[in-house]
């Protein structure tokens, strides 16, 4: 699995996430939910130089010019509900895209720090023979995605899969690697951290990223 870390270069996408770390920030909901889709819009645009293209003429006031266009069917999946918002910053840049929304939460175990991902609600287009971007901002241990993944395969074989994260742990993204290794699979994601703490949730990473973005749930 081919990986791009964009931790190890500085640009505008720095500043967005220093923004979402940033806990007197992550007050105003609406800037969260803002830089989520801001990183969405840079990491997809980054990943549209994997896909195919084809020459089409445009016809213009002045005459015709050959241009490359988009020739890949993209299906952008969310995992719901913190996926949202960097969902919206993919489709801006793919706004021809094809949707799947897709559940996954955490089901603790009583008693203990271990939890077991549940996933209930899926709709989804045919994935079959298309570029699937699974959209999940955090990347802790990498098992929602999984799951999600898993869930998906009865909706067809994709093309190829990427991946698109605003924040993972070294543990996440390796258990990603290891488990797409099969897989034309890429993973596109801003920055990583090493730690995760007892409840694997990253560490120093910005906190729930689903309560920051919407508000705390019951």
């Amino acid at each position: 699995m081919k990986i791009h870390d964009y931790s190890q270069e500085t640009s505008l996408l720095s500043s967005h996430i220093a923004q979402l770390r940033d806990v007197n920030l992550q007050k105003d909901r609406m800037r969260f939910r803002r830089n989520l889709a801001r990183v969405g819009e840079i990491l997809g645009y980054e990943l549209s130089k994997t896909l195919a293209y084809r020459p089409q003429e445009v016809t213009t006031p002045l005459g015709t010019k050959s241009c490359a266009v988009l020739q890949d069917e993209v299906v952008i999946c969310s995992i719901l509900r913190a996926g949202l918002p960097l969902h919206g910053g993919l489709l801006d840049c793919f706004d021809q895209a094809q949707n799947t929304f897709i559940s996954a939460y955490r089901r603790h175990r009583e008693g203990s720090h271990d939890f077991d991902i549940v996933v209930e609600y899926l709709a989804s287009p045919s994935l079959e023979g298309k570029v699937l971007i699974i959209a999940d901002p955090m990347l802790a241990t990498g098992s929602s995605i999984m799951a999600v993944f898993e869930a998906l395969k009865k909706c067809g074989t994709p093309r190829c899969i990427h991946i698109v994260s605003v924040i993972g742990s070294t543990f996440g993204v390796k258990a990603i690697a290891d488990h797409f290794a099969p897989y034309p699979a890429e993973l596109w994601i801003a920055t990583v951290d090493d730690a995760l703490n007892e409840d694997k949730y990253i560490v120093p990473g910005l906190g729930d990223a689903g309560d920051l973005a919407f508000g705390e749930k019951l």
